[in-house]
């Protein structure tokens, strides 16, 4: 069962996404100076409560520099004969539908297909729009920052299963009979949806 996300993690992300902004509209040095040392605060509360160096997590919340605004995960809900299609992450072994961070200048269903034909081997075109969940609430976020899944029911028009740089093997499973998920990227309540488009065609999709 996934861990409940702990308060000090909102509340890091709260103050390093305020910070992130607030340095995007900033028009003094006084003002920048503040948000600074307010980012470096959030640092030392991530680094010490994970051990991270402070200086990997400094350069990660400067990464994205402009107004805070949630990232964009995408995954693609790939169905076989009945059975879900997975991947095995190389990060941490476990298994999730294909997919990652949405890139800059793709249009939607595009990067999903791309995403899948990376990671499994397959190419696919999406049909239909599942659901757009909340990926940082009801548990583990994906990431520390905010981030939206957005995931699409895909059909199969070619290739065959391999590994990729990120993944060791892609596989269909039965929905009652699934390996141990990576739960941050795919977890029970997005193959529960996945599951009840298929049942009903005419589903509409959900949202948090």
């Amino acid at each position: 069962m996934p861990e409940k996300m702990p308060e000090w993690l909102k509340w890091a992300r709260e103050i390093q996404g305020l910070c992130q902004t607030g340095l995007a509209f900033a028009e003094t040095n006084y003002e920048k100076e503040r948000y600074r040392r307010l980012n470096e605060i959030a640092v030392e509360m991530v680094a010490a409560r994970t051990g991270l160096p402070p200086a990997e997590l400094t350069a990660n919340f400067s990464a994205q520099p402009g107004y805070a605004t949630a990232k964009i995960d995408v995954r693609g809900a790939v169905v076989r004969e009945g059975k879900i299609l997975l991947v095995q992450e190389r990060r941490d072994q476990c298994w999730c539908m294909p997919g990652g961070w949405a890139d800059v200048g793709d249009v939607p269903s595009a990067m999903v297909a791309r995403e899948v034909w990376e990671e499994s081997g397959f190419e696919v075109v999406p049909r239909k729009l599942v659901a757009v969940f909340d990926a940082n609430r009801g548990g583990r976020p994906l990431e520390f920052f905010h981030a939206y899944k957005i995931i699409w029911l895909c059909e199969i028009t070619g290739g065959a299963a391999r590994p990729s740089d990120e993944t060791m093997d892609a596989r269909f499973f039965s929905f009652d009979e699934l390996p141990e998920l990576s739960w941050q990227r795919t977890n029970e309540k997005h193959l529960a949806e996945v599951k009840a488009h298929l049942e009903d065609e005419n589903r509409p999709a959900a949202f948090d």
